[in-house]
Formats: structure tokens, sequence, C-alpha cells
């Protein structure tokens, strides 16, 4: 598998999201990341139907789901249907983030192993500082101050990796659970 640690990532861009990936790359790359690229590039072609926004996600999310890469960034004129399309693909964990802050909520608290923007929404520069936010930390690596909040969401994403619809659905839309956490809203210590 391809690692953040290693500096590698795959990426992918419809035309709309095109500009806005073109600059976070661009960013990246000069940062020493190694990026595989799976979507738009400068001379595709505007009629190819493969670089529609959900067979983009789709490819990308592919890459996630064969163990290939262990993150990705996608990039569409909203971030939502190309998000959707990779959550298609088992084991993907996608979010849609429009701010530093909730890139670091995405892969802290929700271990996001594919985040997506909108570039009609996140200007170039704000891209780049939600790639390096994400890139930079993992799941409950300290953005957080709750008691067990590394326990709690991994938790969530266990239970969620071992989801199947049929049993849930037999069991009468109950979750079996892998264990529990107290659900207790705690108030931010003063520093």
């Amino acid at each position: 598998m391809k690692t953040v640690k290693e500096k590698y990532l795959v990426v992918g861009a419809d035309f709309a999201g095109y500009p806005l990936k073109e600059a976070v790359v661009a960013h990246l790359k000069a940062k020493g990341w190694k990026i595989t690229d799976l979507g738009v590039v400068s001379d595709s072609d505007p009629n190819d139907t493969e670089n529609m926004f959900h067979r983009v996600g789709l490819r990308v999310g592919a890459q996630i789901s064969e163990g290939n890469f262990e993150r990705a960034l996608l990039f569409c004129g909203t971030g939502m249907g190309i998000h959707i399309a990779a959550s298609k693909c088992p084991h993907v964990h996608a979010g849609v983030v429009e701010s530093v802050p909730a890139a670091l909520r995405a892969i802290t608290g929700n271990g996001v192993n594919v985040l997506a923007m909108g570039a009609f929404y996140v200007a170039p520069a704000m891209g780049c500082d939600i790639a390096d936010a994400y890139l930079g930390a993992k799941l409950g690596s300290g953005y957080e101050w709750w008691n067990n909040f590394y326990e709690f969401h991994k938790l969530a994403i266990d239970e969620l990796e071992a989801f199947d619809y049929e049993e849930y659905k037999k069991n009468g839309f109950c979750m079996e659970h892998l264990g529990d956490y107290p659900l207790k809203l705690e108030t931010k210590p003063e520093s």
C-alpha cells in the first residue's frame, strides 16, 4: 500500500474540479508528494465521458478499496457528487470539506480516507491548507481534547467497516455493537 507517511497520494478531478486539483497537486508536489492522478489532466478531451465526476470518483475509490493507496483527494464542482461516487466502493470513508477545521475533524475524528473539495466553494490557497491539514493528521492525532476521543471514534469506524445491510435489516434495523463508550458531551477545559 502506498502510504501518507511515504508521501504517496491518489487524486482525481472532473473538469469542474480540475483547476483546484491542479493548484493543490502543484503545492503537494513542491513538498515532495508522489501523486497518481486518475482524473482530468491537462490534455484531457472535454468530450471524454470517462471523466464524468462519478466515474472519476469510482476510479479513485477503487484504489482505496483495493488497498493500493491509504488516502485520496477528490475534486469536482461541489465535492458532493464525486464523494458520493467514491463512497460506493467498499472500505471508503469519504467526506466533503470547505475549511481547515472541517478537514482536521474529518481525519482526526472520522478517519476519512477520501477527502473531497468543491472548486466552486474552495479557493486554491484554502485547498492547499486543507490538504496540508488532512495529510498531516490521522485518527485521534491530538486535534481533539475530549476523553476517549480516539476510542469512541475508532469504534464507530470499526462498526461501519463491519456493517452488513442485510444483517442490519434482519436484526430489525438495529446495529450489532462491537463495544460502547459513554455518550457525554464535555466542556472544553480552560487553557
